[in-house]
């Protein structure tokens, strides 16, 4: 059940990117950006890429960590 909910996920997002001010509304409020951020401060989020001072994540690659975070 779990992948298929991950699944549905990254087949609804518009983009090949999450935003990190976005990650929330993508996992329909499980994730926060500054949960998020935290995490990536200690080097334990999801890869991610750089615009100028923007953050973003692969959909791919935060899906993947979700899934490596998730129970059921």
């Amino acid at each position: 059940m779990t992948k298929d909910v991950f699944q549905e996920m990254s087949a609804r997002w518009p983009s090949a990117v999450v935003a990190r001010v976005e990650v929330g509304r993508f996992t329909g409020g499980l994730i926060s950006a500054k949960y998020l951020a935290n995490l990536d401060s200690m080097g334990q989020g999801p890869k991610r890429i750089t615009c100028g001072r923007k953050v973003g994540y692969p959909v791919n690659e935060l899906v993947a960590w979700l899934r490596a975070r998730s129970e059921g």
